[in-house]
């Protein structure tokens, strides 16, 4: 007899909770293998492929192509030919891109189930008074979020932590003056999702004069008025949704703006002669050396000379950590976005070895297979902002690294060499850096040996 098994979503790691699917690998009817990609989803961290844990025929599938799962949401359901002879399914402990085929990891948060309509009706008699409707919209028309936001705190999340898809929620929630444990999420089991957040806050902002506070410790109550006036209407023009690559994007560097005091200096330098060594390099024979991996090598070096520039602030123990271990990280644009892949252990590495897990890094951004791994980790950052045909930038920091060395475009200008006037190759070298790590003083030497390495290769031999 056949036994019908739910796959759901697993854990992806990296603190990842949710993914949209890119698409579906296969069809409702098809016959699967066990460890089979069945789905194409995308996360905030990369483009991966879940490998199915069951072999069996597809019964159905959940949540059409563009659609964003948590983490423990049901993907499909396959039909097996024999019953399992345990009680919980298991996967078949292979690998793929970082993360098993296992059954997602049991909730940490307690959830509490949403309250139903007979709930919410029963529960507003206590606490504000206020009548409360488990419809779509609630009485004299008020939208469902806000209703469902008056509930009392007894009807709602009164023990352990919220249940919240994801600490951006948490953070729109802070920000815009929401209390949790006010919403009945629309999730799974009373999950709250980014949609009730919103509902809550566009409902306030419809109501003109806010949410009025409760004289006790119940719900923010629901003014009395008359039906809120209608929203004001959205701006017309494309809006293109911030999620996955670009909304991780945005989430880091709105992050480094708000915690990261940031500084930024910058030197020109003439680079003829590392220009010139690199083309030696490459006319020797063997694999050929890249510009970027000469760049991280020069990188390496100047953080072995000034390692408080590979660090990062530890903002709960007020503790600057330096670290022991060079991860480069460089930035690399692709079609789904800004992406900054990991060289793992670049001081470890010579120019040939650099070069070649660039090119592999490089590959599998374009392609979008990198892993989250891949991604994260980073302890210093290269951008090479140059192949955009650009002298200079002020760049953003890499969360939660210490600085960013900034590279523009290597052209011919007029140059003062040898006392006289000459046409050499010159680059505009920057680096942007926090200023609770080092001063200026420490900032500037590091950018200085830097460009006296680009000037002068040479100067590297002393740490080679």
């Amino acid at each position: 007899m056949a036994q019908v098994l739910e796959f759901k979503l697993p854990d992806l790691g990296e603190g990842l909770t949710e993914a949209e699917i890119v698409r579906w690998l296969v069809q409702v009817g098809d016959v699967v293998a066990v460890d089979q990609p069945v789905v194409e989803v995308e996360t905030a961290k990369a483009m991966v492929e879940v490998p199915c844990p069951y072999g069996g025929v597809v019964t159905a599938r959940f949540g059409e192509e563009g659609t964003e799962l948590p983490v423990g949401a049901p993907l499909l359901t396959v039909a097996v030919g024999e019953p399992a002879p345990h009680t919980g399914p298991e996967g078949s402990g292979n690998v793929l891109v970082g993360y098993g085929t296992s059954e997602a990891p049991a909730r940490r948060r307690r959830l509490r189930p949403a309250p139903t309509a007979a709930d919410g009706a029963s529960a507003s008699t206590a606490g504000t008074g206020t009548p409360v409707a488990g419809a779509a919209t609630g009485r004299n028309g008020t939208p469902a979020s806000l209703v469902a936001a008056a509930v009392p705190v007894t009807a709602l999340h009164t023990e352990g932590p919220v249940p919240v898809i994801s600490p951006l929620v948490r953070r729109l929630a802070r920000e815009g003056g929401v209390d949790l444990r006010q919403l009945a999420g629309s999730g799974p089991d009373g999950l709250i999702l980014r949609a009730d957040v919103e509902g809550v806050l566009r409902a306030r902002t419809a109501q003109g004069n806010g949410w009025a506070e409760a004289p006790t410790a119940a719900a923010p109550a629901v003014p009395a008025a008359s039906a809120p006036a209608s929203p004001a209407p959205r701006a017309a023009g494309v809006r293109v949704p911030l999620k996955g690559v670009r909304g991780a994007v945005a989430g880091k560097l709105s992050r480094s703006r708000r915690e990261i005091p940031d500084a930024t200096c910058w030197v020109d330098a003439d680079a003829t002669e590392l220009m010139r060594a690199r083309a030696a390099m490459n006319a020797a024979g063997g694999p050929k050396i890249s510009l970027l991996a000469l760049l991280a090598r020069i990188c390496t070096a100047a953080l072995a000379r000034f390692p408080e520039l590979n660090s990062f602030v530890d903002t709960e123990a007020r503790e600057i950590v330096r670290l022991d271990h060079v991860h480069l990280g460089f930035a690399a644009q692709t079609e789904r976005g800004l992406v900054v892949p990991v060289v793992r252990d670049a001081h470890a590495r010579d120019a040939e070895a650099l070069s070649a897990e660039f090119a592999r890094l490089t590959e599998a951004a374009r392609t979008g297979t990198l892993t989250p791994g891949e991604l994260t980790g980073g302890t210093f950052t290269l951008n090479n902002y140059g192949v955009f045909g650009v002298d200079g930038s002020t760049p953003i920091i890499n969360h939660p690294e210490a600085a960013m060395l900034g590279v523009g475009r290597i052209v011919p200008k007029p140059w003062v060499h040898e006392g006289e006037l000459a046409v050499r190759q010159v680059v505009q070298l920057s680096l942007t850096f926090d200023h609770r790590v080092c001063d200026g003083g420490t900032a500037g030497g590091f950018l200085r040996y830097v460009a006296d390495c680009v000037e002068q290769p040479a100067v590297l031999l002393r740490t080679l």
